[in-house]
């Protein structure tokens, strides 16, 4: 069973005003509301493609009331803990350029904590969790580390989509899965990677550090997933960029995918791909029949010990 968790979730609302003025009234054009998240993004992903889910994470509100209710009209199963406050919203208005303005976050307790880290330690060896999104303020930079370590014990499949401090702290939790961008990787280790083979390295680093797999998505150009024995890169489909909103999140679907059914490694990479770049060639998530048309133009190199195969 695959599980995800979405400590910091929101209310998106997404608007487009094609003639934008600053300082005066505007009227949207184009208006939608939805649950935001990352690990929600996940669930949904997987939903679309017949793979079953349950969401964990903290709601507040009537905001968080409204993130719940529409997640179970979708039919996605969710195991949400209360807080106090309101769950956040997010305002991402397009017009000319793009500008986002991200809401406050409620105040998450240790009390808090401890219920989500008691939903994890119920889990079942063999079981997937995936921990992606930013922390609410309130929680330490150590709260992916410590959730992450409480998975181990239990043999539980641990995946990681975070940034900075948290993702460094995650490491050492011995990760199954991190899935940092290039300037998430860059920004890790405080150094800008050049070429390919600064990548490669820099991904080195976090399997040094604990992770078992990083994968490195790179925008236009190839992704890459790094292992301790192996570098495997995949080729960039061809297609139009029409929205990056959530690619990341069905990568990791992807390649969730591909695991569970039964593909090995390498397979589960070429999915990765597929499913990311069908929801960027598109204005919304990864679809089957999109997918399916991509996946066989996607070519994966894998070497090893200085062997290309």
């Amino acid at each position: 069973m695959i599980y995800t968790v979405t400590l910091n979730p929101s209310i998106d609302y997404l608007v487009t005003v094609d003639d934008f003025h600053f300082g005066a009234t505007n009227r949207a054009d184009e208006q939608h509301i939805v649950p935001g998240g990352k690990g929600i993004n996940v669930s949904k992903v997987l939903a679309s493609f017949g793979l079953s889910s349950r969401l964990f994470g903290f709601t507040a509100g009537f905001t968080g009331d409204f993130i719940e209710s529409e997640l179970k009209v979708q039919g996605l199963q969710t195991d949400f803990i209360r807080v106090n406050g309101t769950t956040r919203i997010n305002v991402k208005l397009k017009t000319d350029t793009e500008t986002e303005i991200n809401g406050r976050s409620p105040v998450v307790e240790e009390k808090h904590l401890q219920q989500l880290a008691g939903q994890i330690a119920s889990l079942s060896e063999g079981d997937t969790l995936v921990l992606s999104g930013s922390l609410p303020k309130s929680l330490p930079a150590d709260t992916y580390r410590k959730l992450t370590e409480e998975a181990f014990r239990n043999g539980i499949r641990t995946v990681v989509d975070t940034s900075g401090a948290p993702l460094r702290e995650s490491l050492q939790a011995a990760p199954f899965l991190i899935k940092p961008n290039i300037a998430e990787l860059e920004a890790l280790y405080g150094e800008k990677a050049e070429n390919e083979q600064d990548v490669i390295r820099l991904a080195e680093k976090a399997v040094e550090e604990g992770a078992e797999h990083v994968l490195v998505s790179r925008g236009g150009y190839p992704a890459l997933l790094v292992t301790k024995d192996n570098v495997y890169t995949a080729s960039v489909p061809t297609g139009e960029v029409r929205n990056s909103v959530g690619a990341g999140d069905s990568m990791v679907a992807g390649f969730l995918y591909g695991l569970e059914q039964q593909h090995d490694i390498k397979k589960a990479f070429q999915y990765s791909i597929a499913f990311g770049s069908a929801t960027a060639f598109s204005l919304k998530f990864a679809e089957k029949e999109s997918m399916e048309k991509l996946l066989p133009a996607i070519h994966i190199t894998h070497e090893k010990k200085g062997e290309v195969t």
